[in-house]
């Protein structure tokens, strides 16, 4: 394999100067600039685009963490992440961690051993000191989530005071009786959101029913089992609170003949061309993302800082028809 070090040889220049060839630096003088370029064709040279650039020898690639890709939130998250990074002349390498805590640990830990520039995460598990020992290593932000037993920078969504905004939306244009529809309570963003769902309906002074909390509605049939159970009720909810645009979207085929209002805790593709369009609280991921990625950035520039940041990012509320009382429905 033909290195740097041989086209440099080759062409009678330092390394750094075929590295600055390599990446277009227009001070490398026209004739140096031919010569490292004769070599390079000559000697059939491929650079090595994970090529270390660091002097402690980590490569200059930004790892993503995240649950699921094909998740809309997570997949915004990562297509901001990447693009923020090429700006910076950087790549990324992006794993699914699953759902399953137990995988989080390892994937992580597979990522980390490849001397990252820095890792964005969003975690499954309720405790990541496990990454203790690469904390001064090499910067983790946390995005989404916050971090359990570990300090490090966070970027996240005010889940509480979204779901709250949500669900007193839904009462204030007259639902008695909103629903809750999520996926597992073992998530703190989940169980956040739900907590907000709750103070909205104590603030109003609704009285809390557990039996509107449904939850495994992040699949197609999950989400059907669950509008099946709720319609079942003596007296069924006129409204629905979905805490991710996982659910969602699993109950996307069944809206227009719901008969439910709807809110969804964040966005996805086609939600506003949907029969209704479904009003969702935006969690803003592109902000949220970019900002993680500035901040890794800051931290590699100065890496001797030791305030941690942690930043909460409102939800934002956009109505569309999913939220208004049915007719057939109204009280």
């Amino acid at each position: 394999m033909v290195r740097m070090r041989d086209v440099a040889r080759e062409a009678n220049v330092s390394v750094k100067t075929v590295s600055r060839v390599h990446n277009n630096d227009p001070h490398v003088a026209p004739d140096t600039r031919d010569r490292v370029e004769a070599a390079i064709r000559r000697m059939g040279y491929l650079p090595n685009t994970l090529a270390t650039t660091f002097r402690d020898g980590r490569s200059a690639v930004i790892g993503i963490a995240v649950p699921d890709i094909g998740d809309p939130y997570f997949s915004a998250i990562v297509r901001e992440v990447d693009r923020t990074a090429a700006q910076h002349h950087m790549l990324t390498v992006v794993a699914g961690i699953g759902g399953d805590p137990s995988q989080e640990r390892a994937r992580v830990e597979a990522l980390m051993s490849r001397r990252l520039s820095g890792l964005i995460m969003a975690p499954v598990t309720n405790d990541q000191s496990y990454l203790l020992p690469w904390v001064d290593q090499a910067p983790i932000i946390f995005i989404d989530r916050r971090p359990t037993r570990l300090a490090v920078d966070s970027f996240t969504t005010d889940d509480e005071q979204g779901a709250f905004d949500g669900t007193a939306h839904l009462l204030a244009h007259g639902h008695r009786r909103v629903a809750f529809l999520g996926d597992t309570l073992s998530l703190a963003t989940t169980a956040a959101r739900l907590t907000g769902y709750r103070r909205a309906l104590h603030e109003a002074e609704r009285p809390w029913s557990p039996e509107l909390v449904v939850m495994d509605g992040a699949t197609r049939g999950g989400a059907a089992l669950a509008v099946q159970t709720l319609a079942c009720l003596p007296e069924p909810p006129t409204a629905l609170l979905s805490s991710n645009a996982r659910c969602t979207i699993a109950l996307a085929p069944l809206l227009r003949n719901l008969g439910l209002a709807v809110v969804s805790f964040g966005d996805f593709p086609m939600s506003d061309v949907l029969e209704p369009a479904v009003t969702i609280l935006d969690q803003h991921p592109h902000v949220l993302a970019e900002m993680a990625v500035n901040r890794l950035l800051d931290r590699l520039a100065h890496p001797a800082k030791r305030f941690r940041r942690r930043q909460v990012l409102a939800a934002t509320l956009v109505e569309r028809d999913s939220c208004r009382l049915p007719v057939t429905t109204r009280p």
